[in-house]
């Protein structure tokens, strides 16, 4: 009787593996994928866990830190419109909204009382013009008073770029005439409320860099100016000569000894001189082309600081240096820093909360890079022409325009009075109304004469 042995099992060969089912083939894979997975709790186990967030997921960002200038929110701007004052108004110039306060006088029953008052009302309007940085803030403390000695309405605007004026953009296109941030811009909507208040004339007071924009008002048109009066005028007065040499620098050509001019020219005295001749000839040559390239870098230069100047990294620069230097300046304009309240720091601060200031601010400073006055004559050369009533107040420590400027500018016009106000800084309307007031009225009193109906009659 034959016994059957077990057969050992061999692997198939490969032939016959290709012939397997493809999941006999995968198992050991999947074997080896299941003892991986052994590892991790089941599905059924997730309720063991805790319910909630899982740690750090889900946690909530920081909330962005709001930028502010000056401690004014940067957030949350408005148009300067929606800044604006119970007495606020404007008026519309060349597509501009001009930011205004008018202050008229008192009734004329309760000035009979005060016979200095009544005695020195001149029957003229007042425009006030605030300086670089300031608004119609500025002259709030004094806009009554003067609207009582001067018996007529008193009114004060904010230039553009300042105030609550409205931000209007400009990339020196054709399609707006005018630059409201020029200097023409600004002389216009002086004379424009000059005929807004009905009068025919008016007393233009500037302060700082409002000087200059009286002065200008009274070139473009004389007739409509009574008188001036510059507060810290920010004008350069030029020294006075003492003794002008006009002989030095006139064309004087070599000078000949008395002893050769009846000698003989000779050869080489001919040659020399042309070659002097030629050599000057080239020298000026020479300058010229450097004159003319300079030109073309400045004007290249030009260019480049406005292109920058209208880039949001410029902007951000005016944002950080306001936010720096804001509040500081203001402070250092007054005699006494102490005194300056928060509610003089609100009054400055106001206008950053309008949307767009530091772009018109930008623009501002674009313009007075490329601005071409109507007259290649500057004003500080102009000073003897002008001669209406002028009057240049000053304080005695003003730290941004020195007083000794403001006395070289009232000796530089022709028959200009000069006063300087004692303990005062650089805003003497501010620091110093009383004062301030008390100057411009004995002024309009020498001024106006007796006579209401020749009142000014040398500005005419």
């Amino acid at each position: 009787m034959r016994m059957l042995l077990p057969l050992p099992l061999r692997p198939p060969p490969p032939a016959a593996r290709k012939l397997l089912p493809a999941a006999a083939q995968s198992q050991p894979a999947l074997l080896r994928a299941c003892r991986r997975t052994a590892r991790f709790p089941p599905p059924s186990a997730a309720a063991e866990f805790p319910a909630g967030p899982v740690p750090g997921a889900g946690a909530q960002m920081p909330p962005r830190r709001r930028r502010t200038v000056a401690g004014i929110d940067q957030d949350d701007l408005l148009d300067p419109e929606a800044l604006a004052d119970p007495d606020s108004s404007f008026y519309e110039i060349n597509g501009v909204r001009v930011h205004h306060k008018v202050c008229a006088h008192d009734d004329p029953g309760e000035q009979s009382s005060d016979h200095a008052v009544a005695r020195t009302q001149i029957r003229l309007p007042v425009v006030l013009l605030h300086g670089f940085g300031a608004s119609v803030f500025s002259w709030s403390r004094v806009m009554r008073p003067l609207a009582r000695i001067s018996g007529a309405k008193v009114l004060a605007f904010d230039r553009p770029a300042f105030g609550l004026t409205s931000r209007t953009g400009w990339s020196g296109d054709d399609t707006k005439p005018l630059n409201p941030y020029s200097m023409a811009f600004s002389v216009m909507a002086t004379l424009a409320f000059i005929d807004q208040l009905g009068a025919g004339k008016a007393v233009l007071v500037g302060h700082s860099a409002g000087c200059p924009v009286a002065v200008e008002a009274y070139f473009e048109a004389p007739e409509r100016v009574a008188a001036l009066v510059l507060v810290a005028p920010a004008i350069f007065a030029p020294a006075r000569k003492g003794d002008p040499d006009n002989g030095v620098g006139e064309q004087e050509g070599p000078e000949k000894d008395s002893d050769d001019s009846n000698a003989p020219p000779n050869l080489f005295s001919r040659i020399r001189g042309g070659f002097l001749g030629t050599c000057m000839w080239l020298a000026g040559l020479v300058l010229k082309v450097a004159m003319g390239v300079q030109d073309v870098v400045r004007a290249l230069s030009c260019k480049v600081l406005v292109a920058f100047l209208r880039t949001s990294l410029a902007a951000s620069l005016v944002r950080l240096v306001m936010d720096k230097f804001g509040v500081t300046g203001v402070r250092n304009a007054w005699y006494d820093p102490s005194k300056v309240t928060d509610h003089v720091v609100q009054g400055y601060t106001k206008p950053l909360r309008s949307r767009g200031w530091e772009k018109a601010l930008l623009e501002y400073t674009i313009s007075m890079i490329t601005d071409t006055p109507k007259s290649k004559v500057p004003v500080s050369k102009r000073l003897s022409e002008i001669s209406c009533p002028v009057l240049v107040v000053t304080g005695d420590t003003d730290r941004l325009v020195p007083a000794s400027n403001a006395e070289r500018l009232a000796r530089a016009i022709p028959g200009a009075t000069f006063e300087v106000i004692k303990n005062c800084g650089h805003l003497p309307q501010e620091e110093q109304a009383e004062e301030f007031i008390s100057v411009i009225e004995r002024f309009l009193q020498r001024a106006s004469g007796t006579s209401d109906e020749q009142v000014f009659q040398a500005a005419v």
